[in-house]
């Protein structure tokens, strides 16, 4: 071979690097898409794994029986790998609203992908075993696929899913794999068998893919109207979480993963009945603390009263808080809350920043989303509640959503009785939000919430100050016996994906 080639050793184990790469983006991609559309993420994930690290056993069993020229199949499932791993978000999102048993198609492409990234490795082997001593072949092969898993699996979350999101990142993936496949077919063509054929199914998988790439964005906003049924006039895929903001003839809707955030035609009846009470039954309110509403609707009721001094607002998703500051529809809706100057906007991890931060606050409002995942659920936890003590004082005024009461009554008794379990006065109540139904909070005191009103806002759209009212509960809406939620079992997440499965 001319000496100022690349060896084929050399070249085929940065396939390998690529391969690793490639393959563990499409399992991080499908785990991804998994939680966003059917929640619980760490089932999904775990799920996923499992079915892929089974499938690419299969797929190195499987690669014992390819025979002929190894290169040539070893081009054709560069192909293919890059074809199935590249269009799986696409055809994901398009059938997830028209398939009865979508999760049978996700895990077949899981299934799929991992036995063709199996069966590459192997293949790869036995090319190599009469070029390269076996004992640096295997090192080699390995070393190169562990480094390429570490690659992907940095740039995922820090990188390709801000820039690309979850639709275009497989795609570019995809393209990398094919692009591998246009290469050998023209620097090995003397070791091809039919270099032509290749060639032209590399080219055609290429300008496929590319396609795509380049409609996926028009080809992800028809998909996501058929799932909303309604317009889609902003969509977003942050670290954390998938935005989609969609419009009608008289309302916007906000969809975090899939899930209902608010309408702006009821928000107000939500808002208000989580931030009212409490600035009402507090003794002082100069500095409120607010964690979640990244929406902007918390800070705008809290900012109703002119007391206040400080609003230190702490949400985990930059993109969120980003969105409701600077686009001018959201804007209107939360009053431009965000760009007061009383208002701090932090964005950490709740649970990190209760941890590490001193100060007291003579109000307290959490409005976290619901505990869908494991994730959501430590913000939930006795631990969590016992760190937040530490912010409070004697009189400190604390109000946490707790879902609703009617469709998961296990759920919302779980996190009362938690909460109950560090601040020795609690008063759950309920009000009816026509966008969720019957919706739950619950408020903790080191004082018994007797309603006494310190400070009432005239003219409010839907809180009368009958806080008794709201704090009386239906049969259907009790249940006897609930676990408290602590990081080592997580009962929230379990009591919550079981009630609210029963109704979706």
């Amino acid at each position: 071979m001319d000496k100022k080639r690349i060896p084929l050793e050399l070249l085929l184990l940065f396939s390998v690097f690529v391969i690793a790469t490639c393959g563990l983006i499409y399992e991080l991609v499908a785990g991804a898409l998994a939680s966003y559309l059917l929640g619980d993420s760490v089932k999904q994930f775990s799920f996923i794994i499992g079915v892929y690290l089974f499938s690419m056993g299969v797929g190195s069993y499987l690669a014992k029986f390819i025979k002929g020229n190894l290169i040539d199949k070893f081009v054709e499932i560069e192909i293919l790998v890059g074809i199935v791993g590249g269009i799986s978000s696409v055809v994901l999102f398009i059938l997830f609203n028209t398939l009865a048993h979508f999760e049978s198609v996700l895990y077949l492409f899981v299934f799929f992908t991992g036995c063709l990234v199996g069966v590459e490795i192997p293949l790869l082997m036995n090319i190599l075993k009469d070029r390269v001593q076996f004992k640096d072949l295997v090192s080699n092969v390995f070393a190169f696929d562990y480094i390429g898993a570490l690659l992907a699996s940095i740039l995922f979350p820090l990188v390709l899913i801000p820039k690309l999101g979850i639709v275009k990142t497989p795609l570019f993936f995809g393209l990398i794999n094919v692009s591998i496949a246009i290469f050998l077919c023209y620097y090995l063509k003397k070791e091809l068998s039919k270099p032509l054929s290749l060639k032209v199914k590399s080219m055609a998988a290429f300008l496929f893919l590319l396609g795509l790439f380049f409609f996926s964005d028009t080809i992800l906003s028809y998909s996501e109207e058929k799932l909303y049924g309604e317009n889609v006039v902003f969509t977003k895929s942050s670290p954390y979480q998938r935005i989609v903001l969609t419009r009608n003839t008289h309302e916007f809707r906000l969809y975090l993963n899939n899930n209902l955030q608010f309408s702006s035609t009821d928000e107000y009846r939500y808002h208000e009945a989580l931030v009212h009470p409490a600035m009402s039954m507090a003794k002082n309110i100069d500095h409120i603390l607010i964690l979640g509403g990244g929406d902007g609707f918390a800070a705008r009721e809290v900012l109703k009263y002119k007391d206040v001094k400080k609003i230190t607002l702490v949400d985990l998703d930059g993109e969120m808080t980003q969105f409701f500051k600077n686009n001018e529809t959201m804007r209107r809706l939360n009053q431009s809350s965000f760009s007061d100057p009383k208002v701090e906007v932090i964005n950490k991890d709740a649970y990190i920043w209760v941890k590490e931060n001193q100060k007291k606050f003579d109000v307290i409002i959490i409005d976290f989303p619901d505990p869908s995942n494991y994730s959501l659920g430590k913000l939930y936890s006795l631990q969590f509640y016992k760190e937040l003590e530490r912010l409070t004082t004697p009189d400190t005024k604390i109000v946490v959503q707790t879902t609703s009461p009617y469709f998961a009554p296990k759920s919302f008794w779980c996190i009362e009785k938690t909460i109950s379990q560090i601040f020795p006065f609690t008063a759950a109540y309920h009000t009816y939000v026509p966008s969720f139904g019957e919706w739950g909070f619950s408020m903790a005191s080191f004082e018994p919430v007797n309603n006494r009103i310190y400070r009432k806002l005239p003219n409010l759209k839907y809180y009368d100050y009958n806080f008794p009212q709201m704090s009386y509960f239906n049969k259907d809406m009790k249940v006897k016996e609930v676990e408290v939620n602590r990081l080592d079992n997580q009962i929230l997440v379990r009591y919550f994906d079981e009630e609210w499965g029963k109704v979706q």
